[in-house]
């Protein structure tokens, strides 16, 4: 059915947001969030979560767009980007660069998500110098039928009205009444509603969803697999939010939105704890078999870097090559790392943390 006659609403919407059904589920996923917080904080060093949980989330919000590549690919195309690599391993890691400069363009702007943030982020995603639509022609169409489901608003000067109501409605403490879980079910289905962008709206109003939960600091660092679970029940994410156009109706959708956060974010605390359980055993089997080469540097590069180099541990730790080598080439003996050659490139893996990670992937698929 054409819904083209979709009036995007003011922020908030009119009507009952926060039902007892909302709330309970909200309820929960405060709970979850509190304590993935805490947990994730046990981590020595930040940099860790960031840099490997960042990259998981890519991989899943691309999928949901069907952008599909392997862990093993993605972590080799990060490792090498000066060799070529599959155009889906491209597009992942441009995901998460654009969800680096996100994290660091909001926290220089004391924790505004602007509408400038938001354009930066959209340049890196899709490599250009464009911004808002400013043409009229966008409908979106199902992926089966082909048939047009939504016309969203076609002027520039529409979306430029619209992304600046938006832009107030996540910053302003005007809505603070609203419970803040429930302001970013409302802002990713109106950012995709605008659908601001020539493209890639999908990837980046997951982006705003994760920076938008460390604005409010209901997580110090994006780390929530939040698009795992999207991606496990992706036709019900495009049912509800074509269904919110169609009825009105906002509470199934605010539900499927707050259940996604209470259930990646305990999948994610499980993640954390393990990984941090993994970092132990590693700390202590280095301190006590191989003391020479122990550093906290070094065990913080081996969980930064899933697949690891020797110019990473050079630059990290401020070794030679030759020593950096060495280290690496002890550790793999030790069989705590597995060392693999491609070509002239050297690089070492450390499985335990990359089984964890595909643990994690394949739990929310059947979940």
């Amino acid at each position: 059915m054409l819904t083209s006659t979709y009036a995007i609403p003011d922020l908030p919407p009119p009507g009952e947001l926060e039902s007892k059904a909302v709330l309970k589920v909200a309820a929960i996923a405060h709970r979850f969030l509190a304590e993935l917080k805490g947990r994730a904080a046990t981590i020595p060093n930040q940099g860790i979560l960031i840099d490997t949980l960042s990259l998981q989330e890519a991989k899943a919000s691309s999928e949901i767009e069907n952008i599909v590549t392997t862990q093993d690919e993605l972590f080799q195309a990060t490792l090498f980007p000066e060799i070529p690599s599959s155009p889906a391993a491209k597009e992942v890691a441009l995901y998460r660069d654009a969800l680096r400069l996100g994290l660091v363009e909001m926290r220089d702007k004391q924790g505004l998500l602007t509408n400038n943030i938001i354009v930066a982020m959209f340049q890196v995603l899709k490599r250009t110098d464009g911004g808002f639509r400013n043409t009229p022609g966008t409908a979106l169409k199902n992926d089966q039928t082909k048939e047009i489901v939504y016309i969203p608003p076609q002027t520039g000067a529409e979306v430029i009205a619209h992304m600046t109501a938006l832009e107030k409605f996540i910053n302003s403490d005007e809505y603070k009444h609203l419970d803040p879980l429930v302001r970013m079910a409302i802002i990713h289905h109106q950012f995709e509603s605008i659908h601001p962008f020539p493209d890639g709206n999908g990837r980046l109003g997951r982006i705003i969803n994760v920076l938008y939960l460390t604005q409010q600091r209901l997580l110090d660092i994006p780390i929530l697999y939040l698009s795992r679970y999207i991606t496990a029940n992706k036709a019900d994410y495009y049912r509800l939010l074509q269904s919110v156009r169609d009825t009105g109706e906002w509470e199934p959708w605010l539900v499927y939105m707050l259940t996604a956060v209470a259930k990646t974010a305990a999948q994610t605390i499980d993640l954390v704890a393990d990984i941090r359980a993994l970092m132990a055993d590693y700390k202590q089997r280095i301190r006590s078999e191989h003391g020479k080469i122990y550093s906290q540097d070094l065990l913080n590069n081996l969980f930064r870097h899933p697949y690891t180099r020797i110019d990473y541990i050079v630059s990290e730790l401020g070794v030679s090559r030759q020593t950096a080598a060495k280290y690496l080439d002890q550790l793999a003996e030790a069989d705590l790392l597995v060392k693999h050659q491609s070509g002239r490139n050297v690089y070492f893996i450390n499985t335990p943390l990359v089984a964890l990670l595909q643990r994690g992937e394949d739990e929310a698929r059947s979940a």
